[in-house]
């Protein structure tokens, strides 16, 4: 594996998240997300996993001078980033949390949205379930989750590019979280309001292996056996020399008390 073995390692967090939020799919469906939340001048919104506060921002502008904006996250070092970055937004708090047990009153919020965090959550039943407590009557959950078994990426070498696709899913803890969203607001007592699919598509090398860490999820699947470096090398080489077409699905759905 001497051509890949230096290619396991993860990107910065926060690197990462920034990256994938300047993409066009990225700005694309947090603008979508937003406008589906119908967040209104002096509401309560909060972001759950809001991670070096990508999203305040927005949120702030649109619950103006008279509304509150909370950003929640359980890593200390997203919410000192965020912290950070909303220095100048009084209406914008931080706190550490954890999202099966929300540091919020019952009914106290209007608007509430978790964005690919729920994906990665122990138990994101429990998750929903406290969205649901702290929502007031007739707020409105918006979430955003990827649903990484439709991940597929096109090249001759069909079986490569279906088992690097089953390896990627594998190294995420919910990775069909996307199509599970109904099903667990609806378990909740939420009203479901909307479901929108969106289809995440790269033509870029740099941006797919960036956001899809295809360079580095080959060098671990080559590491652990379930790809042959014999395969993968020459894959990669026509990925980047293109053209390239990669993408998966991605749902938001924005669910009411």
């Amino acid at each position: 594996m001497s051509g890949l073995a230096d290619l396991t390692a993860a990107p910065d967090q926060i690197t990462y998240l920034d990256a994938a939020a300047r993409t066009p799919v990225g700005l694309d469906y947090k603008r979508r997300l937003l406008a589906a939340l119908d967040v209104r001048p002096g509401q309560t919104a909060v972001d759950l996993g809001c991670g070096p506060g990508t999203d305040l921002a927005a949120l702030a502008d649109a619950v103006g001078a008279d509304g509150t904006v909370v950003g929640i996250d359980h890593q200390p070092r997203m919410v000192a980033e965020a912290a950070g970055r909303l220095a100048d937004r009084p209406n914008v708090a931080l706190r550490e949390g954890d999202l099966h047990d929300l540091p919020l009153p019952d009914a106290s919020v209007d608007r509430l949205r978790v964005d690919r965090v729920l994906q990665h959550v122990e138990h994101p039943e429990r998750a929903v379930a406290e969205a649901r407590r702290v929502l007031r009557p007739g707020g409105l959950f918006g979430m955003a989750e990827p649903d990484w078994d439709t991940l597929a990426v096109a090249d001759a070498d069909v079986t490569t590019s279906r088992r690097f696709a089953r390896f990627s899913a594998g190294r995420v803890r919910n990775a069909t979280m996307g199509r599970h969203l109904v099903r667990l607001a609806d378990a909740a007592g939420f009203r479901i309001r909307s479901v929108e699919p969106v289809a995440v598509l790269f033509r870029d090398f740099a941006t797919a292996d960036q956001i899809l860490g295809l360079r580095r999820n080959a060098a671990r699947a080559v590491a652990a056996g379930e790809l042959a470096e014999a395969d993968v090398a020459p894959w990669l080489r026509r990925l980047e020399t293109g053209p390239l077409v990669a993408g998966f699905t991605f749902y938001l759905v924005v669910a009411e008390v």
